[in-house]
């Protein structure tokens, strides 16, 4: 008897109205009385509205989930389907809900939790982990402490998970978005022009992007379409291309399209981009690590404003950071939060989690500006010693401990200090120039900070040796002879030993060269012949017979060598000319090309 009530008790409908419980054969004639106003059923009991005589309908409870057959979910007193007309327009507001209750009901552990939702959406109250529609710091409300967790333990990268959705979330880059800029108006006029995004790993293109993305489809103003240079081809490019002309003549609407790592494209798939940008078919907005000027078609940079985003500041990062640390629950020790209010917070196991806030300060230093390596940072170092406080309750079987983050965790987590550094980028070259501009300006200490940045970053020491002998000869020269044997013994060192014994090597070079007496006037007069060459219309001039050499009888007959003083065989200096005629008299370390 219990488990046909039990049963029985599962089977029933509970109406979005009044909330009182009724068969699936009654609910849609007490829909009708209960909307119309008439008040008449009485539902009390768990069985109420048991008794009532079913409207002549089809039972419309599940019937999108399975078709009823004639044995199957049909009640006994029942009309035949030849009676049953279509139900009034009146409940097609109640359809969607209704499907979704017959297969809760047939799952009957969660039909208690669908009634909760069912009643809330009647209600008008809107269940939601963060108010969508906050800006600025209303973005950064709290979360409970198991949600923290959620985020913590979710597939997604946190950086990810975090990443901003409005230009006030954006933090770092208020010299080209912030307010009263050209490019922010425009953004907030919807009148985007094709974009070029230049910056460093982790300062915010892709987010700036999506940011722009957001407000294009909040205002209905464009379509957003993303492509990656790393994966798509010319193809996938042309079949986007076409449904934007599609979009523009049939919709009247715009395509942005977004190129991440654009700079991965060759020559010929940028020039696909070319006649659709400059018609305004498509809008481009291109993001590269790389300098455009060497990896973007000049063509195509011509038609694209560049935005230079710079690494994010200290400050910058602290912002970021105070932001996740608030959306994920957790304390910081040190000072007040500004945005976190519980303070009994946990992780959903009686778990409050603290983080230093000399922590927080470490990470903001230590990423070298890249948001994206802090947070996944900090994620790292939270759920590293949250999960070990959670093996030593179990092993303990004790009572639940507070987490807590020390900078310690956040150095474990990141292992070195994280630089900024790609050897075959712009950063490889805008190194080396600083090394060697710092050696010729005799500044020892700059020049050994600029040979760490690339000898920690990564970069192969013989290159750096061989830079250093062209500098022995091109900045030194003649002041300091010895200073190109110097160079070419520390390229042999590093040469036999390797990294990192050779780095010692590398340094008293350096300093060597920066202490040096600089003289460039071979660099120059050599400079000055190349000029000279270049510079020459018609034919070079050829060399003068006597110093030609003469090795046969035939050359000799020819004059080859005839008249060549042998300056061995005369005590002093001897009169003698050794350029060409058209020449003569030129000294290459006094003289200056007309043309230079």
């Amino acid at each position: 008897m219990a488990n046909d009530m039990t049963s029985t008790a599962v089977d029933l409908v509970q109406c979005p109205v009044c909330f009182k419980n009724f068969q699936p054969a009654a609910i849609n004639g007490h829909l009708d009385a209960c909307l119309l106003g008439n008040g008449t059923d009485t539902g009390t009991g768990p069985f109420a509205g048991a008794d009532r005589e079913p409207p002549v309908k089809k039972p419309r409870v599940g019937a999108e989930v399975a078709p009823p057959s004639p044995a199957v979910n049909k009640p006994a007193s029942a009309p035949s389907s030849a009676a049953w007309t279509p139900p009034p327009a009146t409940f097609a507001l109640f359809q969607t809900n209704k499907t979704k209750i017959s297969v809760q009901g047939e799952r009957g552990d969660l039909f208690t939790s669908k009634q909760v939702v069912v009643a809330s959406a009647h209600k008008g109250v809107k269940r939601t982990l963060r108010d969508e529609a906050s800006a600025g710091a209303e973005a950064r409300a709290r979360v409970s402490g198991g949600q923290t967790m959620k985020l913590l333990a979710t597939n997604k990268p946190l950086a990810e998970t975090l990443r901003p959705s409005t230009l006030e979330e954006y933090f770092g880059q208020n010299k080209v978005v912030g307010q009263q800029t050209l490019i922010r108006t425009l953004l907030d006029s919807q009148e985007i022009p094709s974009l070029i995004l230049w910056g460093p790993p982790g300062c915010g293109k892709t987010t700036l992007a999506h940011i722009i993305a957001s407000a294009s489809k909040k205002h209905g103003a464009a379509r957003f379409v993303t492509l990656s240079a790393t994966s798509a081809s010319t193809s996938d490019v042309r079949e986007v291309i076409k449904q934007a002309q599609n979009e523009l003549r049939l919709c009247k609407r715009k395509t942005i399209l977004f190129i991440d790592e654009i700079h991965r494209f060759n020559k010929s798939q940028q020039d696909t981009f070319l006649p659709h940008v400059e018609c305004g078919t498509v809008t481009l907005i291109g993001a590269t690590t790389e300098n455009p000027s060497f990896q973007v078609n000049a063509a195509l940079l011509s038609r694209c404003r560049v935005l230079v985003l710079e690494k994010l500041s200290v400050e910058a990062m602290g912002s970021i950071l105070d932001r996740a640390v608030a959306a994920l629950g957790i304390r910081v020790l040190g000072r007040e939060s500004a945005y976190v209010k519980d303070e009994d917070q946990t992780d959903g196991h009686g778990q409050k989690i603290y983080i230093e806030k000399k922590a927080l300060e470490t990470i903001a230093y230590l990423c070298d500006g890249d948001a994206r390596t802090g947070l996944n940072s900090l994620q790292l170092a939270v759920q590293a010693q949250v999960s070990s406080n959670q093996s030593k309750l179990f092993l303990q079987e004790g009572s639940s401990h507070d987490v807590l983050v020390t900078e310690e965790h956040i150095k474990e987590g990141l292992q070195r200090s994280h630089i900024l550094y790609d050897k075959a980028g712009e950063e490889h070259y805008n190194c080396i120039s600083a090394l060697h501009k710092s050696m010729r300006g005799s500044h020892e200490s700059a020049s050994l900070y600029w040979l760490g940045r690339m000898l920690e970053g990564g970069e192969d020491p013989l290159y750096v040796a061989r830079r250093l002998v062209r500098f022995a000869s091109e900045d030194v020269g003649m002041a300091d002879p010895s200073a190109l044997p110097q160079a070419v013994s520390a390229f042999q060192a590093c040469h036999f030993i390797g990294m990192p014994e050779c780095e010692v090597i590398l340094a008293q070079c350096v300093v060597y060269l920066a202490r040096a007496p600089k003289s460039v006037e071979v660099y120059k007069a050599y400079n000055n012949v190349k000029a000279c060459l270049r510079n020459n219309k018609g034919p070079l001039p050829p060399v003068p017979l006597h110093l030609r050499n003469a090795p046969t009888k035939l050359m000799k007959q020819l004059g080859y060598a005839k008249g060549y003083k042998y300056n061995p065989n005369f005590s002093g200096a001897v009169e003698q000319e050794y350029l060409p005629d058209e020449l003569r008299g030129i000294d290459f370390f006094t003289w200056m090309p007309s043309n230079p």
